[in-house]
């Protein structure tokens, strides 16, 4: 009878342990849910890609292109200009500098879920803008 209530227990403390678990899964971002970690990490694995293609552009050329541009001269290996509602937009400021920003369309106002605007610069740091 012991035994029977000590795998009991145990089993118990094993369910609150996993329980616990499953509420703190970790999140790229602050406000997002779980489910939205690996489209982040997407949008952010193609905002490098889109900088890094910029920057070769730059160099090649000496001056920033926009993204229809980067698309059609073949510029990038990605051919679609958005991923899991995320559309991408490069924005030239001189002609050197310039910056990429990833969109989503806001989420419904009686929605807990975030969609936060990333963007990248010549700095090849990713970080969240207003």
């Amino acid at each position: 009878m012991r035994a029977l209530a000590s795998i009991l227990v145990a089993v118990c403390v094993a369910y609150v342990i996993y329980q616990y678990s499953l509420k703190r899964l970790p999140v790229s971002d602050t406000g997002t849910a779980p489910t939205q970690a690996i489209s982040l990490v997407g949008v952010r694995a193609d905002l490098l890609q889109i900088a890094q293609a910029e920057r070769v552009n730059i160099a090649q050329n000496g001056q920033c292109a926009s993204m229809p541009d980067m698309l059609s001269s073949g510029a990038m290996s990605m051919m679609r200009t958005e991923r899991d509602g995320y559309t991408y937009e490069i924005k030239c400021s001189g002609s050197a500098d310039f910056q990429v920003v990833a969109h989503h369309d806001p989420a419904p106002q009686s929605s807990s879920i975030r969609y936060p605007t990333l963007a990248i610069d010549a700095s090849m740091d990713v970080h969240e803008i207003q």
